[in-house]
């Protein structure tokens, strides 16, 4: 006997319901005891007022399947994918639910967070991934391994055109680690977020090393030792926070500008101790966040890796609400030397700044590239030629402050005049040279210091013409290498005009498939 229209909502409503309770409440609350939120609750905090328009939410398990799954009911296979407004706009958003089958990808399951990217790439908005996974469905076998080529063609389809955040914010192991890997940023929650390959049992089987899941593949491992994410959340709802400040900075997708913050007056805030940050040891260490917060708009700094390659900071800011993108040399880390980890830090942030057409700021303060035959044998020419590309190959504007040392070819890397920056200052404690004024003096003095009758008081003497001569801004000046010389007080307005008069700015470069950055 046919159903009656009200027979017919009420069986709708029914299949609500239990969409709605995922694995059952028992999982979920099981969910709760781990400190984890439920799939459904992070789309419910990350979008505005709790809203979020949800499809695809009757999709089941394809059948295919090769063991013990068959007839157990999955509801949204263990994904649920929606769309809602953060902050005003747009965003995709992908979730995988632990309650159903560990949230182990499967043939639909995989199918569904492919429909969301290309709802995003067709909407030019951006996407979110909030992983809480098993990995592969094994009871899928190949079908699972499809899903996830899948999702990896999707994420590379995505790249350069919205911006991509993944929430680490549960297990994530094997190949469902990758699809982070491939975004743009991830963001990953201590304690319950696992990322790794091959988990602490197999290497153990394999190489008889012992390491614990946190050891191997917690949050501040690779905050801290890896460099495989960018942020470090304490739980679900601060990982939700993190994502949604970070979207205040981004564009919805690579033809925009971002977002601007007030009414885009200028307002050129002086903070007087900027005179006297720079130590008059040129030893010395300072905290190169300290210049950048008295440069910036007051609490704009957004810190990205933070905690990884500390030698050189990467943030988004905020200057007269405009954001920025900013690359510095860190002296309070290993003198603020470039390295491996130091190269690949800043060649990252460099191209998606790029990409997403947001300027970028360069404070250098830098001795060199790192000596030593670690560092040569691990590739440092090919790392820091990284840095060398990503900077020539931008043409979003480029603005670069001289603090104070800038030397030889690490000088050149952190965006020098001839690597294409717009605009160029010094400030009166910069030191552009090939190198320090003491390892020049041996190259070039050599013999006259041997020759003297007090050799040390002799290279003393050179030392110190040498420093007056070169080792100064004003050779720089001189030969057009910077554009100005400025008190480090007026930094702020010196960025702000440099902006306003590069915001209509057009680059040309030869027409080309794509450039062949050193890998």
């Amino acid at each position: 006997m046919a159903l009656t229209v009200k027979e017919k909502i009420d069986e709708l409503r029914k299949k609500n319901a239990e969409a709605l309770l995922c694995g059952g409440a028992d999982k979920i609350e099981a969910q709760h005891k781990r400190g984890k939120l439920s799939a459904r609750e992070r789309l419910q905090l990350l979008f505005d007022n709790g809203y979020y328009d949800e499809f695809n939410k009757f999709v089941e398990n394809s059948g295919r399947k090769i063991s013990s799954v068959a007839g157990r009911k999955m509801p949204g296979d263990g994904m649920v994918t929606a769309v809602g407004p953060v902050d005003g706009r747009l965003v995709y958003a992908a979730s995988q639910d632990f309650t159903v089958m560990g949230g182990s990808l499967g043939e639909m399951h995989a199918w569904k967070m492919v429909e969301a990217m290309l709802k995003a790439l067709k909407n030019g908005v951006p996407f979110i991934a909030i992983n809480d996974s098993g990995g592969a469905r094994i009871q899928e076998a190949i079908f699972s391994l499809r899903g996830y080529g899948d999702v990896f063609f999707q994420n590379t389809a995505l790249s350069g055109v919205v911006p991509q955040i993944s929430i680490i914010a549960g297990p994530c192991a094997g190949g469902a680690a990758y699809s982070p890997a491939l975004m743009d940023f991830i963001i990953m929650v201590k304690g319950t977020g696992k990322l790794f390959i091959t988990g602490p049992a197999v290497i153990k089987g394999v190489t008889g090393e012992v390491v614990t899941d946190e050891e191997l593949g917690g949050a501040m491992a690779h905050a801290t030792t890896s460099g495989n994410i960018h942020f470090v959340a304490e739980n679900d709802h601060h990982a939700i926070q993190i994502a949604k400040q970070l979207l205040s900075y981004l564009p919805s997708n690579n033809t925009e500008t971002a977002p601007r913050v007030g009414d885009g007056s200028i307002n050129l805030i002086e903070y007087p101790d900027l005179n006297t940050i720079i130590p008059d040891d040129a030893r010395e260490a300072y905290n190169m966040l300290d210049v950048i917060n008295r440069v910036v708009d007051p609490g704009s700094v957004l810190e990205v890796k933070q905690f990884w390659a500390r030698n050189v900071i990467t943030c988004f800011a905020r200057i007269n609400g405009q954001t920025v993108g900013i690359i510095a040399n860190q002296p309070n880390f290993k003198a603020g030397c470039l390295d491996i980890d130091a190269s690949d830090k800043a060649s990252e942030h460099i191209r998606f700044c790029n990409a997403f057409n947001i300027p970028i700021i360069t404070f250098v303060d830098v001795p060199g590239f790192l000596p030593g035959v670690q560092q040569e044998f691990g590739g440092i020419i090919r790392h820091g030629a990284k840095m060398l590309f990503s900077y020539s190959a931008a043409t979003v504007p480029k603005i670069t402050i001289v603090v104070r040392k800038a030397y030889g070819g690490a000088y050149l890397a952190m965006c020098a005049k001839s690597l294409g920056a717009d605009r160029t200052a010094a400030w009166p404690t910069a030191e552009i040279a090939v190198m320090g004024a003491e390892g020049a003096v041996n190259v070039l003095y050599a013999k006259e210091i041997k020759g003297a009758s007090d050799p040390a008081a002799k290279k003393k003497e050179l030392i110190n013409e040498y420093e007056g001569r070169w080792v100064t801004p004003y050779p720089a000046a001189e030969f057009g290498l910077v554009d100005a010389v400025i008190e480090p007080v007026k930094t702020r307005e010196y960025i702000s005009v440099a902006l306003e008069t590069l915001k209509n700015k057009r680059e040309l470069r030869p027409e080309k498939k794509h450039g062949l950055i050193p890998m």
